[in-house]
């Protein structure tokens, strides 16, 4: 596995090619993409400064409607092929944890059947598509219908679209607010996650009173126990990209330089500190 910077995540908007020198600069081994560009020049861009393509986004609307699913849909094999080009070879996504329409069962069915139709594209160009559940019961709360919101439910659905390319996107904000323990995560394998968020908790708060978009750098405050989630990817062999994604006002505030080098330190310190 290999620490990886999405300069989004952190509130650093700059042209591609400034992120990526930022990002080899401070220690960070790998960068998000965007394939819509040209493929060839994201290339000489990693291989210039030397950074492994992290992941790049699905660019699908399954949540919505059936039309503007279908829309987003048809420009996947473009983009996709554009990604094997780069050598991108990692989707990721996330999922709403609840809907106000549809009861669990018939959400399940629609979430398949449209998730089978884009790993079915990604896997004729040899990508994986990772699937991202979100853990805080904040974020289910007041919502008719609950939804997947935990990693033994996603995998089920991942095993259940069928196509063998599917994982998940695996984040330790969710992982913990979901109740999640170190057990879960020996069961699992390079083969079943496909990429990986990195974060800490809000202190004074419990699991379930956590909210999804007030995180924190990577041992900011100590409420996960992200060194044995560290060292339990590392003993299952996960080989991906490992981004922090703490949603930060403080970071924002940075500029850029300042917001890159604050995350690598925060990163770097919890690989070191977990001995990964």
């Amino acid at each position: 596995m290999f620490p990886a910077l999405a300069p989004g995540a952190i509130g650093v908007s700059l042209a591609f090619e400034e992120s990526a020198r930022l990002a080899a600069e401070v220690g960070f081994k790998g960068i998000t993409l965007d394939v819509s560009g040209d493929p060839d020049a994201v290339r000489r861009v990693l291989e210039l400064h030397k950074l492994l393509p992290a992941s790049w986004g699905l660019p699908v609307e399954f949540r919505r409607d059936d039309e503007t699913f279908r829309t987003t849909l048809a420009n996947l094999p473009d983009l996709a092929k554009k990604a094997r080009q780069i050598g991108a070879a990692r989707c990721s996504t996330w999922m709403l944890p609840f809907s106000d329409d549809l009861p669990f069962a018939e959400n399940w069915t629609r979430h398949r059947d449209r998730l089978r139709a884009c790993a079915e594209v990604l896997a004729d160009h040899d990508c994986r598509l990772g699937l991202e559940f979100v853990g805080p019961k904040t974020a289910r709360d007041g919502h008719k219908h609950e939804f997947i919101h935990d990693m033994d439910a996603m995998l089920d659905l991942c095993a259940e679209i069928g196509t063998r390319n599917v994982g998940l996107l695996f984040d330790s904000f969710h992982w913990y607010t979901s109740h999640g323990t170190p057990e879960q995560i020996a069961r699992l394998s390079d083969s079943l996650i496909v990429d990986c968020h990195i974060n800490d908790a809000t202190p004074g708060r419990t699991p379930d009173e956590q909210i999804d978009n007030e995180r924190a750098l990577p041992g900011e405050t100590g409420v996960i126990d992200l060194g044995g989630w560290l060292r339990g990817l590392k003993t299952i062999g996960y080989t991906g990209p490992v981004t922090p994604e703490p949603f930060s006002a403080r970071l924002r505030s940075m500029s850029p330089e300042e917001a890159v080098r604050t995350t690598a330190e925060a990163l770097l310190g919890a690989w070191e500190k977990a001995g990964v």
